[in-house]
């Protein structure tokens, strides 16, 4: 495979929160102006109370099945109805582990990512200092581009037309 048609390997971090499907989202739309990209989805999964998403008493395989499961629902509602130009591959990650950037990261090593994109929660002061910063830790360590997603919240601006040079 040479580099103009190999495909650019895209990791998102996912754990169903309004940041992480921001994120989501724009890999999306990457994917569907360019679909030599194939995405990767992750949810890190903390072994002591699972994601809000989803509740239960033990964390275990099968448990990281259904939100799997509950991954691959939620990315195929978000490419459906929108034009691709071809086929876009994806892939969901479902990991147990007690820090979510060491998953992330470890998922990025394994198949070579291009690019990530991941969602910020905006913690800030004492709650950053206390519980850190998993998009700001992936910032730090990827070995790729990373797109920090947020929602926009700058108001509409009016801009002037701009008129073709003749």
């Amino acid at each position: 495979m040479t580099a103009s048609n190999r495909h650019i390997q895209v990791v998102v971090g996912y754990d169903f929160s309004p940041s992480s499907e921001q994120a989501l989202l724009r890999a999306v739309e990457v994917a569907c102006r360019a679909p030599q990209h194939t995405l990767h989805v992750i949810a890190a999964i903390d072994p002591r109370q699972g994601l809000p998403v989803r509740a239960a008493k033990d964390i275990d395989w099968s448990y990281a099945e259904a939100i799997q499961t509950m991954i691959v629902e939620r990315v195929k509602l978000a490419f459906a109805g929108r034009p691709s130009v071809e086929e876009v591959q994806f892939f969901a990650h479902a990991r147990i582990g007690r820090k979510p950037a060491e998953e992330i990261l470890d998922l990025c090593k394994e198949v070579g990512a291009d690019l990530v994109f991941i969602g910020s929660h905006g913690a800030t002061g004492l709650e950053r200092l206390v519980l850190g910063s998993v998009s700001e830790r992936i910032v730090r360590e990827a070995k790729c581009p990373v797109m920090v997603v947020r929602a926009k919240t700058y108001p509409e601006v009016a801009l002037l037309e701009v008129f073709p040079y003749e």
